[in-house]
């Protein structure tokens, strides 16, 4: 394994022990998506620079799509909790008011 593989595969553990263990707040879990999302979209270009294959050039693009609209949706939520709730903090929140 490479410095660079290491080093994307502990940035993803990273940002996915943080999404586990530091649920305050709304915005510190769309932060901890948004960080495991760029190391994968990094990885996945990785590979496909290291495989060669022009087939697999449309992953990383499409996966960055993903991103942008998990990052929007993500966005608007937050928006729409902070102006019903008056806080963004994960325990404000309960599924069971509607």
């Amino acid at each position: 394994m490479t410095l660079l593989h290491l080093t994307l595969s502990t940035c993803f553990i990273l940002a996915l022990a943080g999404l586990s263990f530091h649920r305050t707040h709304l915005l510190s879990a769309l932060l901890c998506l948004e960080g495991m999302m760029l190391s994968l979209y990094l990885s996945l270009s990785l590979w496909t620079l290291q495989l060669d294959s022009p087939s697999l050039s449309s992953g990383p693009m499409l996966l960055l799509a993903f991103s942008a609209c998990e990052a929007a949706i993500g966005l608007a939520l937050l928006v729409a909790t902070s102006r019903t709730h008056g806080t963004d903090r994960m325990s404000a929140l309960n599924i069971l008011q509607c």
